[in-house]
């Protein structure tokens, strides 16, 4: 580690942005809320693009005069052609026509960004192993996973991350008004190669220079621990709903069966932004009877399809609560909703996020994605979380000014009542 200090100016900069509090958290390495039906793409790092200036004979009644001519005037007058990319022209006008629908889980994504997605959902790639966000308007460290290059090397949860250098990219730069999507794209690289992440603790003068080593990264999206004074109350964690969720959850459900002391499991899916749709009703289904309803699919025309629990739940006969708060979103909605419309399980936390849209995504040319909003979800009572989000049975706001976790002590001191 190098230690050294930036200019004063830029120092007082830093902590002027750094004065406020988390406004969003977006984990580069956690799924996205998208409610997916599944697919896997195929991913091309060099495009091409073929420009052709022909209309199609169903398309020969629009005009696309005033595109070619803005194309051209930004061709022939912008001042550093470097910078003028048919490929990436190509991709921002696709992506800004379907943006132009209004619906923020209808979207194109380019190779580079569609990729991510793909690694994500398939929950590993190459990395260092950090999950990162915005604190104020700074990128920061939110945790580093457990055993990854980015803990072994002494990173921490709040630390800031003033500047990313990655010789091999050649790229040295500070993260100053740097989107997210873009910090992952430097952070990320190929296993064995190297990352330098500026850091500055505490909001201290001094900035610390990590140098990672990248690896390959497998995140798990279950986690098991047992809770309670004597340990007999199983904490189930479902952080996504990618494509290894379903044997991590069996596997946890097997730790779970073979322990004679558990008297019941709290299922937690806070802070889970989604993924598969099947991923939920798998889960659910070892919580309900056969032939319930674990969601509703509407499309457009208001067909429904009711899609029923075909095995025998496993935990159907566990007490059990559900933790939930402002980030479960999509699959984690529909796990949530589906046991308490079924099973009266009563959800403890705070108001979930409320997205209640099916996407269909789908692998075009040149690894790109198109994601595509084709129906509603609703929960087997038929309520669309759109309309507000999944409210609690027992609302418990989270004291971010404490390191106790409040709602999930909350759901320990039910068990201990008997208030389920």
């Amino acid at each position: 580690m190098k230690k050294f200090k930036f200019p004063n100016l830029y120092l007082k900069s830093i902590r002027t942005t750094l004065l406020g509090v988390f406004i969003i958290v977006l984990i580069f390495l956690a799924g996205y809320a998208f409610g997916y039906k599944g697919y896997v793409a195929t991913y091309d790092p060099y495009p091409k693009v073929t420009i052709d200036r022909a209309l199609p004979d169903d398309k020969k009644e629009l005009n696309f005069n005033l595109f070619w001519k803005v194309w051209d005037t930004v061709e022939k007058q912008y001042f550093d052609k470097n910078k003028i990319i048919p490929s990436n022209m190509v991709y921002g006008s696709i992506a800004g026509m379907v943006s132009a629908i209004g619906d923020p889980y209808t979207v194109f994504l380019p190779p580079t960004d569609n990729k991510v997605v793909q690694e994500d959902l398939q929950g590993s790639f190459d990395g260092i192993g950090i999950q990162i966000g915005f604190k104020g308007i700074r990128l920061a460290v939110i945790a580093p996973i457990p055993g990854s290059p980015a803990e072994k090397a002494g990173l921490l949860a709040g630390d800031y991350i003033v500047g990313i250098v990655d010789e091999q990219k050649k790229i040295d730069t500070i993260t100053s008004g740097m989107s997210l999507p873009d910090a992952v794209q430097i952070i990320r690289g190929p296993k064995g190669s190297k990352v330098k992440l500026l850091i500055m603790r505490d909001e201290s003068e001094a900035i610390t220079e990590y140098e990672v080593t990248r690896d390959s990264i497998d995140v798990p999206s279950i986690t098991l621990d047992f809770v309670g004074e004597n340990e007999n109350i199983a904490h189930i964690s479902i952080l996504k709903f990618v494509e290894e969720t379903k044997s991590e959850w069996d596997s946890a459900v097997v730790d779970i069966l073979k322990n004679p002391d558990v008297k019941g499991i709290i299922v937690d899916v806070r802070n889970n932004p989604g993924g598969y749709m099947q991923g939920a009703v798998d889960l659910a289904s070892d919580f309900l009877e056969v032939g319930d309803i674990a969601v509703i699919e509407e499309n457009s025309g208001g067909r429904k399809e009711n899609f029923k629990v075909e095995m025998l739940g496993r935990l159907r006969n566990q007490k059990t609560l559900v933790l939930i708060n402002k980030g479960s979103a999509s699959a984690s909605e529909i796990l949530a909703g589906a046991l308490r419309d079924n099973k009266k399980i009563k959800l403890v936390g705070d108001v979930s996020f409320g997205k209640g849209t099916i996407q269909d995504s789908q692998q075009i040319d040149g690894g790109a994605g198109l994601h595509i909003t084709i129906a509603r979800w609703l929960t087997p009572s038929g309520f669309w979380v759109n309309e507000g989000g999944l409210v609690p049975d027992v609302k418990v706001e989270e004291n971010t000014e404490t390191e106790a976790d409040e709602q999930l002590q909350k759901a320990i001191e039910m068990f201990n009542n008997n208030e389920l």
